[in-house]
């Protein structure tokens, strides 16, 4: 907390915080006084407010004899939450089946439980392509003039390719090829430099050569189309919420929705934090974001943050549920990415 408040002050300001952000309206002296946790009478709570506003964390909006957290105010509140075992235990939690092969499938689900739980805005983006290996490479013969490669990376991402040839494929080269590109592009990255090598090796016979220069697009066409995943899941249950306090956060949202630079800027932000990364309004750098609130956390392995789990949404939000759920969604993110890194 801020050394200028004294105790009491800090209770008054949390007290606020939090009647604010259940009631929806300015908070008065007489509502704070008659809280059972606030012993003071509503004289004793008036001053502590009037010090508290002189000191930038509360503003009276328009008329009103009540009073509301400014940016600083909710940064000041949210502080004291991030500290070791401060945060409720008693938030909703995520309901996850996450015991998936493809991890694409696990962000969709995490994306669309986040939403829910939080009635925010979840932006949740996916590794990139260019930092999965493959696993593992299927070719298998569909038809005597039809054959299939699938390439299997090591985030669970599927990539599968169909060729059809005038002639029959001979089975052995289809046995051949699977053997060879195991062999030689197991563990490799997509954008490794030798991948391109191994897939037109000179040195390899013209008819296995040939038969590896058809296969190829399933490997190079899926680094090339490949751009950062972003889930986004929520807009409409947001919207539909009575928590905007002015016209403008709404069309900052819907702005930001459509910026997808913006968006990607700021989970690559969130991925620089060790913790939690939170924005309060004008905290944010992107003026798209400066009337709301961004809560993220990074996931990933032990050696590396691969992708950011965010929620998005008015600057009255319950920052306990927000930054309690997106730990928590982070923490089973990372536990299905390891997983899937250590058996690649």
């Amino acid at each position: 907390m801020d050394s200028a408040l004294s105790p009491r002050q800090a209770d008054v300001l949390r007290k606020l915080v939090e009647g604010h952000l259940e009631l929806g309206v300015p908070v008065g002296s007489k509502w704070l006084s008659e809280r059972a946790d606030l012993p003071w009478g509503s004289s004793t709570v008036r001053a502590e407010l009037a010090r508290l506003e002189e000191l930038g964390l509360l503003q009276h909006p328009h008329t009103s004899a009540g009073r509301v957290p400014t940016d600083r105010g909710y940064r000041q509140y949210v502080d004291e939450l991030l500290e070791p075992g401060a945060l409720p235990t008693d938030r909703p939690g995520l309901e996850l089946d996450l015991v998936r092969e493809e991890v694409d499938e696990t962000v969709r689900a995490t994306t669309e439980q986040l939403s829910q739980v939080t009635n925010l805005l979840a932006i949740v983006s996916a590794p990139p392509i260019a930092t999965t290996t493959i696993r593992r490479v299927e070719v298998l013969a569909l038809q005597p003039q039809v054959a299939m490669v699938v390439v299997i990376t090591s985030t669970g991402g599927v990539s599968k390719r169909v060729v059809s040839y005038e002639r029959p494929v001979d089975l052995g080269l289809v046995d051949w090829a699977a053997s060879y590109l195991n062999e030689e592009l197991g563990g490799m990255g997509l954008g490794a430099r030798m991948l391109h090598g191994k897939l037109f090796d000179p040195e390899l016979p013209d008819t296995e050569r040939a038969f590896l220069a058809s296969l190829a697009p399933a490997f190079t066409e899926l680094e090339a189309t490949a751009e950062d995943a972003l889930y986004v899941e929520g807009t409409s249950r947001l919207l539909g919420e009575d928590r905007f306090q002015e016209l403008s956060q709404i069309e900052d949202l819907l702005h930001l929705l459509e910026q997808r630079v913006t968006l990607l800027s700021l989970l690559r932000h969130a991925l620089d934090e060790p913790r939690v990364y939170l924005r309060i309004g004008g905290e944010n750098d992107a003026p798209e974001l400066r009337s709301l609130s961004v809560v993220a956390a990074g996931y990933g392995v032990p050696s590396r943050h691969l992708g950011a789990v965010s929620v998005v949404g008015p600057t009255r939000m319950d920052y306990a549920t927000a930054i309690g759920t997106v730990r928590e969604a982070a923490a089973e993110l990372s536990r299905v990415v390891g997983s899937i890194w250590s058996a690649s």
